[in-house]
């Protein structure tokens, strides 16, 4: 087979592929751009989801009418001259190939006037190839307009995800360079709907409240540490507030959104000892280094670094967070004679006439918080009741770790998670009524209002009819805001807006077994974060009402996630492990 050079169409078309990736990629590459020329109001619109239009609009410095062209050359770029400034770059982009790479798959329009200019210039590029200089009267700055995106491209077209998710692309790259620059108003609009708007006063706390609710907001921790030549500021959250996953870990280096495993890494190992097990903080931290102890000419995307001393950087952050950490919230002491001594009482209660249950003023003491468990059965006085309705097939021993239940059966020893039980529960009751179409709605004494961040906004909007139908009354309530009226009765008495966090909030584990489902998905998710929590002390009545109802379940072995409800611990494993076999 014959070498032969690529002609430049297809040269330009390959390059382009490894900057623009999709419609946020653009939007990525242009608010750069702009944040560059030095914008203080970044203006972005979107229809179909970048599809059909992209457009950026700044008040930067603007780019003169006779370098205009040159602008779109590939590898034209006023960010550095030399070599030796790839190892000190100061600004986010540099490589000269972003204006080169979206006008060769798209049709592009850029105008822009300097303000020593009278008049600005218009220059139009389709697929790759300019047209005549226009001179035209517009403000100072610069406005970048991307229309049919990859036309020429269909192979590209198609491997675009739906509307959704090429939406909530740019809605989370937008509100994270939002929160780095919070001098700078940003506005983004989709169609015609604003999604994002800030007002450019330096308040970070005020566009955290924007993005995931005032309440959320006040709990954020501030971190602010300087030591060895870096810098790290930000803000992270408290130990009660976790997701499930880790998209929510965002660092900026130099003002540069980055993506770094060894980052993550320390913000995780800052938290060690002090969260559950799969959960993670929030974090937005800004971490400001000397450009030459980096490299950031690592990918075209340059959402990657290298550090010159990896170990230096991991352990001034996890340091630096660990100390705000425990300084806002200092590590709990429980004493192990109340702990015990809460333990004890409870078995005292149970063995005194007219009195069942933990004593709870003794448990909070111990660190523990009172559950009601929703849609249990009415508490059973086992020695009143007729043996033959009353007793499970599994009886109840007790409650160890305030984790699991300990339940004998026929045939030896079960450990049920009661998390994992309590799900299995709450989901085939709530499938039950689903199928039945009636989902019993109870409306809320006050209304509660939830904010999100604009991708779970559209996320949220699209499941709007389905959460009505499970007996929810969601309507929206201004920018990202919406009102939460009534909720199923199922989960009444419930944290109304943890339910519907629930559903826009990125799940880790695997949800394969309801993929084509949405409903039962959906519902898996809500159940999940309603059902009781490791950690939560049950009553003997509460313990012995989910042993009832989960054994009523049609598929009582696993949660809705495929996560088993209980282990089996048979009485011939039992006598092995005591000897007892083949020892005589």
């Amino acid at each position: 087979m014959p070498i032969r050079i690529l002609a430049t169409e297809v040269a330009s078309q390959i390059a382009a592929g490894e900057v623009v990736e999709r419609p946020a990629s653009v939007v990525k590459e242009l608010v750069e751009n702009s944040l560059d020329a030095g914008a203080k109001s970044v203006a972005i619109t979107i229809k179909d989801a970048g599809r059909s239009l992209i457009e950026v609009a700044d008040d930067g410095c603007g780019i003169p009418a006779d370098e205009l062209t040159l602008a779109i050359a590939r590898h034209a770029t006023s960010k550095l001259a030399t070599a030796k400034d790839i190892f000190s770059i100061s600004t986010l982009g540099f490589r000269g190939e972003a204006l080169a790479s979206i006008g060769s798959v798209s049709r592009t329009t850029i105008t822009s006037r300097t303000a020593d200019a009278e008049t600005g210039a218009r220059l139009r590029v389709d697929a790759g190839k300019a047209e005549e200089l226009e001179q035209v009267g517009v403000p100072v700055g610069t406005v970048v307009k991307v229309e049919e995106l990859f036309y020429n491209i269909p192979a590209r077209l198609k491997f675009l995800k739906s509307d959704t998710t090429e939406r909530r692309a740019i809605d989370t790259f937008v509100t994270r360079y939002a929160m780095a620059y919070p001098d700078v108003r940003f506005k983004l609009t989709a169609g015609k709907k604003v999604t994002l708007g800030t007002s450019g006063d330096g308040d970070r706390r005020a566009i955290l409240a924007t993005l995931y609710g005032v309440d959320i907001a006040k709990q954020m921790l501030e971190v602010d540490a300087v030591d060895e030549g870096m810098k790290l500021f930000g803000f992270i959250s408290p130990i009660s507030v976790t997701r499930s996953n880790r998209r929510e870990m965002i660092f900026f280096i130099n003002g540069r959104w980055v993506q770094d495993i060894s980052l993550k890494a320390a913000l995780t190992q800052a938290y060690h000892t002090m969260l559950m097990v799969a959960r993670f903080p929030l974090a937005t931290l800004f971490l400001e280094i000397d450009p030459e102890a980096l490299d950031v000419n690592v990918h075209p995307a340059k959402a990657e670094i290298r550090f010159r001393d990896q170990n230096k950087v991991f352990g001034f952050v996890q340091r630096s967070i660990r100390k705000a950490l425990l300084a806002y919230s200092p590590v709990p002491s429980v004493s192990p004679t109340a702990l015990w001594g809460a333990v004890a009482q409870q078995e005292n209660n149970r063995s005194s006439p007219g009195k069942s249950g933990l004593d709870w003023a003794m448990a909070k003491q111990a660190g523990n918080t009172e559950l009601e468990l929703k849609g249990k059965p009415a508490p059973v006085d086992e020695s009143a009741a007729p043996t033959v309705f009353n007793i499970p097939l599994l009886r109840l021993i007790g409650q160890i770790g305030a984790t699991y239940l300990v339940a004998e059966g026929p045939d030896g020893l079960y450990l049920v998670d009661q998390h994992a039980a309590h799900e299995r529960v709450l989901f085939e009751k709530f499938m039950l009524q689903n199928d039945k179409r009636d989902i019993p709605s109870q409306a809320l004494l006050q209304a509660v209002s939830i904010t999100l961040p604009p991708a779970q906004t559209a996320l949220l909007e699209e499941h709007l009819d389905l959460l009505n139908r499970f007996g929810f009354q969601v309507e929206p309530f201004g920018q990202n805001t919406f009102k939460i009226r009534s909720m199923p009765t199922l989960f009444s008495g419930s944290d109304a807006s943890a339910a519907i966090h629930a559903i826009v909030e990125d799940f880790e584990e695997d949800e394969a077994p309801l993929q084509e489902e949405i409903e039962a998905r959906i519902a898996a998710r809500v159940c999940k974060r309603m059902a009781v929590k490791a950690g939560q002390t049950l009553s003997h009545e509460e313990q012995y009402a989910l042993l009832i109802d989960l054994e009523n379940c049609d598929s009582p072995r696993t949660c809705p996630h495929g996560r088993p409800t209980m282990i089996h611990l048979s009485v011939d494993m039992l006598e092995r492990q005591f000897g007892r076999k083949g020892a005589r």
